[in-house]
Formats: C-alpha cells, structure tokens, sequence
C-alpha cells in the first residue's frame, strides 16, 4: 500500500513535488478538527505549519501514523511526549528561518539608525521635515552582538560590512573561534558600556530572560540604538520604555515581545521606536525553505532512512541494544558538565570504560553526550546530526576514548573537559541494573564519590564542611515551598572541601538559588534539569 501524506496546510510547491511521486499525497484543513481527526485515519505521515494541532487525541486518531513535520522552528502546536509514546517521530525545519531572522534585524538596525518609519510616515501625512529625522552612520560604529549563535553569526558577517568593529557577548563561544569571524569577545558589561548599536540573538531561557532590564540599562550610552528580533522578555520592555523617556537609550527596533500577539506596548508611544510583529521567519524564502526541509524528512523516515532533524529519536542507524541504555546517560553527562562548567570548554572527551567498547561500536555515545553539552544553551533543537556542527560553531572540539578495563561498574562513561580559566570539570555515570530495571546514576563529579540517581531537578553546592550547612539550605528552600526529595553530601576529608547534591520536586528560581549559597558560602552552585522527557 503507497502510504498516504496528509497536508494539513499550505506548503510550497517545490515541497509537495519531492512528496508527489513516491506517496498519496492528500489534503486537509487542519483547522476543522473533525475533517482533521477523519482524514488521519489513513495517514502515515502529517505536515503541519503553526495553526493545526497534532495532540494527544490527533495522535490517537492516526493508528498508522510514523511521523509528525512542522513546517517551521518551534513545536509549540505538537505534542511531542505523546508522539513519542506512541513511537511517531517528529521533525521540524530547525534553520529554515535563520537568514531571514538575521536580515530582520538588519533591517531593524538600519530603520532605526536612519529613522525611517517616522520620516515615512510623517511624509505620508504631508510633512518633508528632513533636519527633523537626520540620522547616523553606521561606519566606525561599534556593534556588540549579545549571542553567536547560528543567527548572531550571519548578523554579524552583514553589519561587518558596513565597516563597523564588532563585539559580541557569549560564555558559550570561544574567543579562538570570535577571532575567526572578525569578533572580539567581551563580558556583557563591557558590551553595555562600549556599543553604539546592540542587537540580540539568544535562546530563551530561564537564564536569559530579563538579561538586559533596568540595572543593564544604566551602564550604556545614551546614542545606543538596541535591536531585539530574537525573543520576547530577553529585554525588559517597561525599563527599556523608561531608558528611552529619560534619553539614555537613543532608539530602538522591536520584532519580538514577552506576550503576543502584542497589540499595546509602552515602547509604541515613541517615535524612535521601530516595532514590527514577530517577522524573523515571516518571508516567502524561509516558509518555503521550511516546507522543503520538512518534505525531505518525511521521506526519508517513510522509507526508513536516517532523518536529521528528528526531534524525538536517540539516533539514525543501527545502535546495538547494549548501547542504547547509555545514550540516555551520556545525553545526561554531558548536561550536567554545562550546568556545573558554567560554560563550555575548548575541548571535551568522552571517554567509554568497560567490556562494552570491545563487543560493540559505541561512537554514537559522543554524539549523544555533544547533544546534551548544548541542549540547554542554543535555542535550536539540538539532535544527534545537528550537535557536531553546532560544537564547530562554538569552536569546541569534542573526542571519544574508549577504555575495555571494568572497574566496579560493567560499563562506565565519563565526560571530562578543560575550561579557558584553567578549571577541569568530569562527570561520570553507569547504567545501573536493578532486577528488570535499570537506572541512570551519577557516579562522579570532579572526583566527588556519587550514588545518585540522574533524573529531576538537581542542585550542586561546592562549600567548605562543616556543620548546620545541610540545615541551612534546606531552610532557604523550605521558606519558599521547594521541597527537597533527596540529598548526598561528598567528602574528602573532615573540615574540607564538600559537594551537597539536592533532587528537587520543582526548579529553583536562579535568585534563590544565588541566595542558598551565599546562606551557606558556597565556593560555586549549579542546577540541571534532568527530569524525564
């Protein structure tokens, strides 16, 4: 039987020709539930942009169903835990939107520097005020980049040729791979107080919201022009309306806002102010790149082939069943190295102990450690293709060692990296086998004997022991409601340099988090959320 591709909303031609020989390609409105819900019924694959919803009860619907594309970035309108449940993969375009993203804030940077949407509109309603709306250059200009990401890099390539001098701001790059793009690295302190423009290009996370708020914006000049076409909430909208009332901030162009749709902004009262709805993505190229992208996936995952964007697959090819318990592990190490480096080394190896590396390739394990080393820091879906170049961007050399001695563990995987402060960090872990069970443990951090279990919210403090420090913490978490399911506390020796390990029922807040530790003076603290997808 020719398995049957439902469209559930418009998808360029070029996509549907890859689709058209080798499947029935049928269509649908994939926002009348019910004709949705009927025609699943025969579908083996379904192609979505942003305003069908493929659910739970979608899912249910669709017993033949082996993958779920979204013709876009983000996986907002798909359930990706119940697709996975049901063993149906998904896809998405994940660079579809990235050039028209970085243009978008070209375009804002430009629009802003020249004044042009108020010079336009005032022309429209019959003023020629030219002395009124007299701009800047950009050459000479000082750029600070905030995020150089994929799209931080190709803003950056652009603006450098208008002659500016470019800097950017990104614990996660390192200075060796800044040089080779033209970019000098700095603290976001010295950004502030440096740029002329700012424009910003970072994921939203927990760590990067409000990143630039009320304190920020008292460290810039006051002819700065700031650019946000990435996320919402990465700027504080009301203290950056307030920068702009009081003319310590000079302009500023706005694509992205913390709540949308965005119909009423204190930032829309000013005339320097340039504020578009959400366009990075919004250009026929990049919709047309995304459905494309899409296309080629599906077909690749009907025919059984390997599948780069897969967003919920541990990997393409052939993983021997022994291997694949510690892709999960691995994915965990390499999460908790992050968390606990506060950045990304130069160099990190994975290294594979035991009598596994001798029976069978394990080389998919340094993929699946890469993954979880950069899950938590770059806004796209890091996968098991994606994540080696996504090291080469950040200029992050990653090796694999394998090692046929067996210590107390059958097999053991460590990852273990140096820092450019000198710092080494290793985290290592087993799969350990309970009955018919088996369980991911954290068996190591920077030589601190472990038993934990890799799993929820963990939190690391690094202090010097003593007595009334457990206590302490916990009373800190408590007051707030943060309840403590299980904690380990290594030593060296009495009176020496101690690691707490707390499992947490919800995630700390980054302030509190700051605030245990200094209740306690914590040399370093860290969190990673391991929780189970």
């Amino acid at each position: 039987m020719t398995p049957v591709v439902l469209i559930a909303e418009e998808l360029a031609p070029a996509a549907l020709d890859v689709l058209a020989h080798d499947f029935d390609v049928r269509h649908v409105d994939g926002t009348d539930r019910a004709a949705l819900l009927a025609a699943l019924a025969d579908a083996d694959a379904v192609i979505v942009r942003s305003a069908t919803q493929i659910n739970a009860e979608a899912i249910a619907a669709a017993p033949r169903l082996k993958v779920v594309a979204r013709a876009g970035v983000g996986l907002d309108n798909v359930e990706v835990p119940a697709a996975t449940a049901r063993g149906v993969m998904v896809v998405n375009a994940p660079t579809s939107n990235i050039v028209s993203a970085a243009e978008q804030a070209i375009a804002l940077l430009l629009a802003v520097a020249r004044n042009t949407a108020s010079a336009s509109s005032a022309l429209k309603n019959g003023e020629w005020k030219r002395s009124k709306y007299t701009g800047v250059e950009l050459q000479g200009k000082t750029v600070g980049v905030v995020g150089l990401g994929r799209i931080g890099v190709l803003f950056a390539q652009r603006i450098a040729a208008f002659g500016t001098r470019l800097i950017a701001y990104d614990p996660y790059v390192q200075p060796a791979r800044a040089a080779q793009l033209g970019v000098r690295l700095v603290g976001l302190e010295e950004l502030l107080r440096e740029s002329d423009f700012i424009s910003i290009h970072l994921p939203k996370t927990p760590e990067t919201v409000g990143l630039i708020g009320a304190k920020e914006l008292q460290l810039v000049k006051p002819d700065v022009r700031i650019i946000n076409a990435a996320r919402g909430g990465l700027i504080d909208e009301e203290a950056l309306a307030d920068a702009l009332a009081e003319g310590r901030v000079a302009g500023a162009g706005i694509d992205v806002y913390l709540k949308e749709p965005c119909t009423t902004s204190p930032l829309f009262a000013f005339d320097n102010v340039v504020a578009t709805p959400h366009l990075g993505a919004s250009t026929h190229e990049a919709q047309d790149k995304a459905g494309l992208a899409v296309a080629k996936s599906v077909k690749l995952a009907l025919q059984g082939e390997f599948v780069p964007d897969a967003v919920n697959v541990q990997a393409g090819g052939v993983v021997a069943e022994e291997v694949r318990p510690l892709l999960p592990l691995a994915e965990k190490l390499g999460k908790v190295f992050t968390a606990v480096a506060g950045g990304v080394a130069a160099g990190v190896t994975i290294e594979v102990r035991g009598e596994i590396v001798n029976l069978h390739d394990v080389s998919v394990l340094k993929l699946a450690a890469s993954k979880g080393l950069f899950s938590a820091i770059v806004e796209e879906q890091v996968t098991y293709v994606n994540a080696p170049l996504i090291a080469a961007d950040r200029g992050v050399e990653i090796d694999l060692t394998t090692n046929p001695e067996v210590n107390e563990h059958k097999n053991l995987v460590t990852v273990r990296g140096a820092l450019p402060d000198g710092r080494t960090v290793s985290v290592a872990g087993a799969v350990v086998t309970h009955g018919l069970r088996e369980q991911i443990k954290l068996t190591e951090l920077d030589g601190f004997d472990l038993e934990l279990d890799a799993d929820g919210n963990l939190l690391f403090f690094r202090y010097a022991d003593r007595p009334g420090v457990v206590g302490a913490v916990g009373t800190v978490l408590g007051a707030v409601g943060v309840n403590i399911a299980a904690m380990q506390v290594a030593r060296r020796e009495a009176g020496g340099e101690a690691l707490m390990t707390l499992t947490v029922d919800s995630p700390v807040a980054a302030d509190l988090l700051q605030r245990a530790a200094e209740n306690i003076g914590a040399a370093s603290v860290s969190a990673v959320d391991l929780t189970e997808e």
